[in-house]
């Protein structure tokens, strides 16, 4: 498959058949649902699946779905910071926090990707975070964050576990490495040019 194929559109309401599709019954995305960040208290319970549907009924989605031929294959949670509460109260944001400041306002987080078996390795992620990149930009982001990954420092990472990206494709993306939240997990930073 080729980068073209790929089409990809915000996750809004008229989408919810396709996410429950993507998502399907089985793993960890028919678990959590994409709100692990947002609140954790819901993962694995019906609440998980209800609250997902709801944010996508809001102005501003929670993030894209990718397509190939009209099927779903993919998603991307893209969210300004401030929604995901999940995020600012874990230890990993407690080291790197204090240098974003107060005012979180504009920072953005690419937080979450599912790809459906069958269609990973084939440029579907890259293809979302680049689209991802735009839609955050659409939608006022200054900075965007990321934890990706780094398979050159655990080569043995599951699929489940690369939930968060990996560090060569946002690096490929234009992202910089600022910080190492785990020896194998980078925190990537991208400062938004206004180009509207």
């Amino acid at each position: 498959m080729v980068e073209s194929q790929i089409e990809v559109v915000p996750a809004t309401a008229d989408r919810w058949n396709d996410v429950v599709e993507l998502f399907g019954t089985r793993g960890d995305a028919a678990h959590c649902w994409c709100q692990w960040f947002v609140s954790s208290s819901s993962y694995g319970k019906p609440e998980a699946k209800q609250a997902l549907h709801a944010q996508m009924e809001q102005a501003t989605p929670p993030g894209l779905v990718a397509y190939v031929g009209g099927v779903p294959v993919g998603w991307l949670r893209v969210n300004p910071l401030v929604v995901l509460p999940g995020m600012t109260r874990s230890r990993a944001f407690k080291q790197w926090g204090a240098a974003l400041g107060a005012d979180l306002a504009g920072i953005w987080m690419m937080s979450c990707f599912v790809v459906k078996v069958g269609h990973r390795r084939q440029g579907v992620a890259r293809v979302l975070l680049r689209d991802g990149i735009a839609f955050a930009r659409d939608h006022g982001a200054r900075r965007l964050l990321a934890r990706p990954i780094d398979l050159s420092a655990r080569p043995k990472t599951s699929s489940a576990e690369l939930f968060v990206g990996t560090l060569s494709t946002f690096l490929d993306s234009g992202f910089h490495e600022v910080a190492r939240l785990r020896p194998y997990q980078a925190l990537v930073e991208m400062t938004i040019e206004e180009s509207r």
